[in-house]
């Protein structure tokens, strides 16, 4: 690994255009799921100017499954609660169409549980998961930063306290790194939607402080030039009613912001049958323990699976030279099965996942939020103990 170098992530906000499509997509897997624990669900959302379009396969015990209508209500739902009323793009007006059917008998087959046969993947693949040392939720510092920032836009767009913020906003920190370690700001990006004729100065000003209050004291560029906010000019149009929203587009922003692998599969959408999802999170709940045993610094897990099959075909783990504590990958390897079985049932049952949890992982990250109740359960460190046993 390199010592001194710049790293860059970004993250967007719950009203760009994706994560909206997102935030519908995980709406429509809580209201099955919600109904029928074991329903399965494929959901991909189209979001464009006053249009929003679903498409994929469900299935749901038929005493309860959602009518048309009532996907209509949580589609609509999201999209009020984000704060889209305008013109171009509005809660209660844009044409909605459900081209939602019933999930192929042949995917069924293979995936679901049956006499002496364990339930299988619900697709081929590989999924990754990844904790460094960086901050407190084990995440990469740059991504971690690129959230924090667009979180608080929203806060204050939702209580008034920035009434001429609109939803659509996108974030992009780049860190010092000095001795392996995140040391200062470099660049800092914000392109915002905003009010009609608000001005830029004022705006470029109040995103200035926003940086200041998210960013750890010290960090801030001394270059005024470093900071850039809304750099193309205006940025009325946005969301939507500016660009499509496709559900599964943002993938990085959703993980690890670049710094770790990705194995391609998107997660909002899916029922946790589907190993993108639930692979994804039992990958990084193992690789948070690990470093939260003070086992390495930086740990990335790698999972692999074939459709219709339970158990996975392989495990990887890479501590990147930053092992102690006397932990090895290879025993690590050894051990993680035995902590956690690996198969989407059993990752599913010890993780909790057959539970309407789902929409609240759809924008500002999937991982590196703090646990409650029954959300976010893979960001846990209860395997600490059990590690430090093991190795």
């Amino acid at each position: 690994m390199r010592s001194n170098y710049l790293f860059t992530s970004e993250s967007v906000s719950e009203g760009h255009p994706d994560k909206v499509a997102d935030q519908i997509s995980d709406a429509v897997v809580d209201l099955f799921i919600g109904r029928d624990p074991e329903a399965r669900v494929a959901c991909e959302t189209m979001v464009t100017t006053n249009r929003i379009i679903l498409a994929g396969e469900v299935r749901c015990r038929e005493a309860v499954t959602p009518t048309i209508a009532e996907i209509e209500e949580a589609a609509r739902g999201i999209v009020k609660k984000i704060g889209y009323e305008q013109h171009g793009f509005h809660w209660q007006f844009a044409e909605f169409a459900c081209h939602l059917h019933g999930q192929s008998a042949d995917i069924a087959q293979g995936v679901d549980e049956s006499g002496n046969k364990d339930e299988g993947a619900g697709d081929q693949g590989i999924m990754f998961g990844f904790a460094c040392d960086e901050t407190p939720d084990l995440m990469p510092a740059t991504l971690y930063y690129s959230h924090r920032i667009l979180e608080q836009l929203a806060a204050e767009r939702h209580s008034g306290a920035a009434d001429f913020l609109e939803p659509d906003s996108k974030s992009q920190v780049t860190l010092a790194y000095e001795n392996g370690k995140p040391v200062r700001a470099v660049k800092l990006v914000v392109s915002t939607q905003h009010a009609k004729g608000y001005d830029q100065a004022k705006l470029r000003d109040y995103v200035k402080g926003v940086f200041a209050d998210t960013m750890p004291q010290g960090w801030m560029p001394n270059d005024d030039d470093a900071i850039f906010v809304n750099p193309t000019g205006v940025f009325e149009v946005g969301g939507p009613d500016g660009d499509a929203g496709l559900t599964g587009r943002k993938i990085i922003v959703d993980t690890y912001g670049g710094a770790a692998p990705h194995g391609g599969g998107a997660f909002s959408g899916k029922d946790p049958t589907k190993v993108d999802r639930s692979a994804a999170y039992v990958s990084r709940y193992l690789a948070k323990n690990i470093v939260a045993a003070g086992l390495a610094r930086r740990c990335t897990i790698q999972l692999s699976y074939a459709i219709g099959v339970a158990e996975p075909l392989s495990l990887y783990v890479d501590l990147h030279g930053t092992e102690q504590g006397g932990a090895t990958a290879a025993r690590l390897e050894q051990v993680l099965p035995e902590l956690v079985r690996l198969t989407p049932k059993g990752i599913r049952t010890h993780l909790g996942l057959n539970k309407p949890i789902y929409v609240p992982t759809a924008a500002y990250g999937h991982f590196g939020r703090k646990p409650a109740n029954d959300l976010f359960s893979w960001e846990k460190t209860d395997l600490v103990d059990a590690l430090k046993q093991a190795v």
